[in-house]
């Protein structure tokens, strides 16, 4: 089968002799601190998820000591379902209740939809071929089709019968008919992966999906057909080695996102803009004029941080560097090894996570905050507020839930009495003074919140944040057209507490409150829920969430559910038998007709 990375490994255990040496070069540890007045500084993050981790620790290792399922009614088999075949025609479904007649839209999504090619297996979730799902919502009622993104990558594996090019957590299978000196050659060609599994934006009128390598394939919206691809990396003299999967999209059609820019005085984070993107815009290249339009030093420039979201408010962008660094080092030595690429990231946990504020018209870093190292994928939203800057992120301790999507670690999750404590989260909130007053004891002056700021003694500024909710959120959205960078009260998400009663739940977060809604069924696991404003609200929550479905008990059925934003009880579903397998997805954008 495939090349499994070995199973002992951990981006939390200690550093290599080569990691050290470079940590040694480049003066990153291992002994910072944020030096407060008291001489210490705040673990919050921490402390709460060790508390909540543990709680029935001593009846989970019973369990464990007597081979009980520890986690048995978070079904994990969802993951390793495969599209045997694609639904390239519009499906009908069966719908009950009542889906509002205005929502006339369609909902696509993107993910992992195969994990074999051939006799091989990918290693990691993120290996996966992606799939795309569509489903047309219309009068009350849906279809459903699914078809695999035709990229390089998919084309190649699949006319090889093999894995031939490099995943995230798996090596490719050497070709069997080279000799040894080709395969020798073989190492010095590491190629990456085009294959963009991660999520879905819109760029003018164009659909894209994406993942964190540079390149993006344009989608038919009706049929989910591959078009063409993007190297934004070719664009512009841009540099582009790697950007995140979640761009910003403004309500007049603008487009941003975060990329790390090789340029003459080394690696920086810039933040691109995609200028040509409004709706009719003359020029049929939507590329053709990208720039960069903000930059910021990376910290330590043979290993920057990994990002998979940014910040976005009407005067700042905000760059949150976490102490996961990307090895330039490893990379290199990839040529000479066998390790999957997921090797090359280093955690750095004596080392602060950095929250840089970047602003809009300068493009300049105006001021950047100390933090608690933390891990994080999503930033929920940000805004300003009586001169702070306020950020809401979904967060862990440290990146030990990359493990956790292992397909090694997802078959021995049931058993393993650390899975759930790995995968444990919980967003927060921090609060960035922008106009500190030195003779200040805590720096925020906001009312209404538990956020906090001190200086430090060398004089930088090391926030504190405040927990929103006391349960885990994963892929969190917000009434985007209309909040995106503003203040706000409501997001949802998915649990990210795979040792729920429930484990798939969907819940509203009041961030104003400190209140939730759940909702759930038996035996479902529903996507990443995304809202839709009505036509005519009023109030922040005044639309609809929609999400999708499937069951742990019947591998060949999933669904589209709506529901009512505000009370976050089911309006109506359609439910669709399919002819095969149908796999669970990650992202995925609402188009409205």
């Amino acid at each position: 089968m495939g090349s499994a990375p070995s199973a002992s490994r951990s981006l939390v255990a200690q550093p290599s002799l080569l990691h050290k040496k470079y940590l040694a070069a480049h003066n990153v540890g291992p002994d910072w601190a944020p030096m407060l007045p008291s001489g210490e500084y705040e673990r919050i993050i921490q402390n709460e998820i060790d508390k909540v981790n543990a709680e029935g620790e001593e009846e989970r290792q019973k369990r464990h000591k007597d081979g009980e399922d520890l986690i048995p009614d978070c079904d994990v088999t969802v993951w390793f379902r495969e599209c045997k075949e694609e639904v390239v025609e519009p499906l009908a479904g069966q719908t009950s209740g009542t889906i509002p007649r205005w929502l006339n839209g369609v909902l696509i999504r993107n993910g992992p939809g195969a994990m074999t090619v051939g006799d091989y297996s990918y290693n990691h979730l993120f290996d996966g071929a992606a799939l795309l799902h569509r489903f047309y919502i219309k009068d009350g009622s849906a279809t459903y089709q699914c078809r695999f993104l035709q990229s390089k990558t998919y084309k190649r594996n699949q006319a090889a019968q093999r894995i031939v090019v490099n995943e995230f957590g798996t090596r490719a299978v050497a070709d069997p008919c080279k000799t040894i000196f080709q395969k020798f050659a073989s190492y010095f060609k590491f190629e990456d992966s085009d294959n963009c599994l991660v999520s879905v934006y819109p760029y003018k009128d164009e659909i894209y999906t994406l993942t964190e390598a540079p390149v993006m394939y344009r989608i038919d919206k009706d049929t989910l057909k591959t078009m063409n691809s993007v190297n934004i990396s070719n664009l512009n003299n841009l540099n582009i080695v790697h950007h995140t999967s979640h761009p910003h999209v403004e309500d007049d059609g603008l487009v941003f996102n975060l990329g790390l820019s090789v340029q003459r005085k080394g690696p920086m984070y810039t933040i691109v803009e995609f200028p040509n993107t409004k709706k009719g815009s003359e020029k049929k290249d939507i590329f053709s004029e990208a720039r960069i339009v903000g930059s910021v030093n990376c910290r330590w420039p043979f290993q920057p941080s990994y990002m998979h979201t940014f910040g976005m408010t009407k005067s700042f962008f905000v760059i949150v560097e976490q102490p996961l660094g990307i090895s330039v080092m490893e990379k290199i030595a990839m040529n000479f090894n066998t390790k999957p690429l997921y090797n090359i990231l280093k955690w750095n946990d004596k080392h602060p996570t950095l929250i840089h504020v970047v602003d809009r018209k300068s493009g300049k870093n105006v001021k950047t905050f100390l933090a608690e190292p933390f891990f994080y994928l999503h930033i929920i939203n940000q805004y300003e507020d009586n001169n702070h800057v306020v950020i809401d992120i979904c967060v862990y301790k440290n990146p030990s839930m990359i493990e956790c999507m292992l397909i090694e670690a997802l078959k021995t999750a049931k058993q393993n009495p650390d899975y759930a404590k790995m995968f444990r989260g919980r967003p927060f909130r921090y609060v960035l003074p922008m106009n500190a007053t030195e003779n200040l004891v805590n720096l925020v002056t906001l009312p209404n919140t538990s956020a906090k700021a001190y200086l430090t003694k060398d004089g930088k500024i090391f926030v504190v944040p405040e927990l929103l909710s006391n349960m885990g959120c994963e892929t969190p959205r917000i009434n985007y057209p209309l909040f995106l960078g503003k203040k706000y009260r409501y997001f949802y998400a998915i649990s990210s507490d795979v040792d729920l009663k429930n484990p798939g739940t969907l819940i509203k977060v009041d961030v104003t409150n400190k209140t939730i809604l759940t909702w759930t069924e038996i035996d479902t696991f529903p996507s990443e829920p995304v809202f839709v404003p009505s036509p005519n609200g009023e109030d922040e929550d005044d639309g609809v969430v929609i999400s999708t479905l499937l069951w742990g008990n019947d591998a060949c059925k999933t669904a589209v559910i709506v529901l009512d934003a505000k009370t976050f009880t089911e309006l109506g579903r359609t439910d669709f038998e399919t002819t095969g397998p149908v796999p669970k997805c990650l992202h995925g954008w609402y188009f409205p007709d």
